[in-house]
């Protein structure tokens, strides 16, 4: 006589509720019932002992999983309470599972082949972090920022919860327009604000804003990220060169660029800034060339030895882009970032963009916005300034043996090292083998940057990357590398 189970449409699954010792929750697994039949079954029994069976010896079912109770299980699936049962028991005596009563039917087999619990680290994750491009993310201030989620989820519009404005919430622009005003000197209004998952997406939406208008000039020493990503969207980079006062200006006259992608506050590696003749001088080229400046404030906030410096924005908001981003000040995954852009651009950027804003999570957005409003990304950046800046102290002591140069002291979360002629590969060689991630200069050079901006070993070292209580190991490592190269 059929089963109940036998009479129901074919299936080749079921969800079985299960729980862990641990958490009393209740989950789904899914059991593919084809595969779990096997060669003499017969009946709802043998199919639910070879699923079981199945389950547990793959690791779908890990050690401490509860199991429903024969009766949950045997009503979800239209099976007796007896055929259940019956099989929990069988399970058990071939030690799969464990019972007691009044504790309920967990799996203990541990010669089960696990699937991966977690994943593991790549080949070649470096044991020490010195690779700019990110903060300390161990001090991600977690409790405050799940904070502000919950206040911004129990207050959000159900609106807030479908696709709206393309340039983003407003409950985030507006808290950015009031930030950076009162932090950077930016002169913008919520509308002139456009979210974006971080610089290098404000930088692939704004090439191909300019792709019809000509290349777009960059630093000859710059992150090559961007100049990839405008590569990849068949956009040409045309390399200005570096001096000790940051990009030199005047090579933009002898450019076709439609736009210039510069690093003012902080230049990115040599940690200068731009010198106040030329940050003029570029807005002067703006206008004349009708071109922009596309102003890339990858970490204003962190500043220690001299006043601010303002954004460049400020000086000329019609012929200025504004690029910032939370990748330097809270963490790069959170994939947030914005443009602050001249009225005659922001049309533009949302048609490049897809007419709508696909690419940051609505509900970041607005727990960004309350983590603004409330202070506490004030708070945030105040704290890991000061702890950044007893990082910086402590690495600078540490070089002073070593015969190397010293740039980007009074801002931002990394040193540039200028190294002896001719060891930058020696150094990099010994850092790879001792587990230290590092980024070289000639990684960070444009292809076709030429004479005027010659070529010069050395090396970028994060001190904001690793965590605190790695920070001293990877300095000593560090330390290491240059006592054998550069004494």
């Amino acid at each position: 006589m059929p089963t109940t189970l036998d009479r129901k449409e074919p299936s080749t699954w079921f969800n079985l509720g299960v729980t862990s010792r641990a958490n009393s929750g209740s989950r789904d697994l899914h059991l593919d019932l084809r595969a779990a039949i096997t060669p003499g079954a017969r009946g709802a029994r043998d199919l639910l002992l070879s699923a079981l069976r199945d389950a547990v010896r793959t690791g779908r079912l890990a050690p401490n999983t509860m199991l429903p109770p024969s009766r949950t299980l045997a009503s979800d699936l239209g099976l007796a309470r007896n055929t259940v049962a019956e099989a929990y028991a069988d399970l058990v005596a071939e030690g799969w599972l464990a019972s007691r009563q009044g504790a309920g039917t967990w799996v203990v087999n541990t010669r089960a082949t696990p699937l991966p619990s977690q994943p593991r680290a790549a080949p070649g994750t470096p044991i020490h972090n010195l690779m700019p491009g990110s903060p300390d993310v161990a001090e991600f201030p977690r409790s405050a920022w799940l904070a502000s989620t919950r206040r911004a989820l129990a207050t959000a519009p159900t609106e807030a919860l479908r696709m709206s404005d393309p340039r983003g919430r407003i409950e985030v622009r507006e808290a950015l327009a009031e930030y950076l005003g009162r932090v950077r000197g930016v002169r913008t209004s919520p509308d002139s604000i456009v979210i974006c998952a971080g610089t290098r997406h404000a930088v692939e939406i704004l090439g191909r804003v300019f792709a019809d208008s000509g290349p777009i000039a960059v630093e000859a020493y710059s992150l090559f990220v961007f100049r990839e990503a405008l590569a990849a969207i068949g956009v040409q980079t045309t390399p200005l060169p570096i001096d000790e006062h940051g990009a030199v200006i005047a090579g933009l006259d002898r450019t076709d660029a439609a736009a210039a992608l510069l690093t003012p506050a902080h230049h990115f590696p040599h940690g200068v800034p731009l010198h106040p003749t030329r940050r003029t001088a570029v807005l002067d080229w703006a206008q004349r060339s009708n071109g922009y400046l596309l102003e890339d404030d990858y970490d204003g906030e962190f500043r220690y030895d001299r006043q601010p410096i303002g954004s460049v924005q400020g000086l000329d908001p019609d012929r200025v882009v504004y690029l910032g981003s939370a990748s330097k000040s809270l963490s790069p995954v959170l994939r947030l970032g914005w443009m602050v852009l001249p009225e005659d651009l922001i049309d533009a950027a949302i048609t490049a963009m897809g007419g709508q804003q696909f690419y940051v999570s609505g509900i970041a957005q607005l727990t960004m916005a309350d983590f603004i409003a409330s202070g506490n990304y004030d708070k945030h950046v105040r704290r890991m300034r000061l702890s950044y800046r007893r990082r910086r102290d402590r690495l600078v002591e540490a070089l002073a043996p070593f015969d190397v140069g010293i740039s980007g002291l009074s801002a931002g979360l990394h040193l540039m090292l200028t190294l002896p002629e001719g060891t930058e590969a020696e150094v990099m060689r010994r850092a790879g083998e001792a587990g230290i991630a590092l980024s070289g200069l000639a990684l960070l050079r444009h292809p076709d940057a030429g004479s005027q901006t010659p070529a010069i070993d050395g090396i970028v070292v994060s001190f904001g990357t690793p965590a605190e209580h790695a920070f001293g190991a990877a300095v000593d490592a560090l330390c290491g590398v240059l006592g054998a190269v550069c004494r």
